[in-house]
């Protein structure tokens, strides 16, 4: 269990104008407005989405699939608020987490297009990666980024994370197998 998080249950991790908040079958609606007036904007970088994706009961299933994969200890997947809000206004997504001599997890990442350029991912993942290495133990964090997607490059780079790679037609996204950068970020506190 995530017991700073659970400390805060209505906030989450706050940040100086972010709540960060485990996903949640209560947040269906949120989730769902969320990425219905962002679907243009998230497609490109994305998997395909079938329609029941962009209904409440699709969104329901999905949030209570994820708070069971949270609860097994295999992934922390935050919601972005602004605080005071109940507006979704981005994802942060820790998965496959593997314990063992691994303690890694990989890193996913979305922000509504609106959002975009006002240092709030930024903001939401130095909060979210302090977590994980400090208060859940992890020694690793992989994020990859389709070469074209300057704007996570960039991002990651800053926050530490160094290239390790390129991987050829890696992921399938939005019907295409694409390739990614790979990069990481160390705990260097377990170092």
């Amino acid at each position: 269990m995530l017991p700073e998080l659970q400390l805060f249950p209505s906030a989450g991790l706050l940040t100086e104008r972010l709540s960060l908040r485990l996903a949640s079958p209560i947040y269906a609606q949120n989730v769902l407005d969320y990425y219905t007036s962002n679907k243009a904007h998230l497609t490109p970088w994305e998997p395909a989405r079938d329609d029941d994706f962009y209904t409440f009961s699709g969104q329901l299933r999905r949030l209570t699939d994820m708070a069971q994969v949270m609860e097994q200890g295999y992934a922390v997947n935050l919601l972005m608020f602004r605080q005071q809000s109940d507006d979704v206004i981005g994802i942060c997504n820790f998965s496959n987490i593997v314990r063992g001599a691994f303690q890694a997890c990989h890193l996913g990442f979305a922000i509504a297009g609106q959002e975009q350029g006002k240092g709030l991912m930024q903001e939401a993942l130095t909060a979210g990666i302090y977590f994980m290495f400090h208060h859940y133990g992890l020694h690793r964090i992989m994020a990859n980024y389709r070469p074209e997607n300057h704007r996570s490059g960039k991002l990651l780079e800053s926050l530490g994370f160094e290239v390790e790679g390129k991987a050829r037609s890696y992921l399938k996204i939005n019907g295409e197998w694409t390739d990614h950068v790979l990069t990481s970020l160390i705990n260097e506190a377990m170092t």
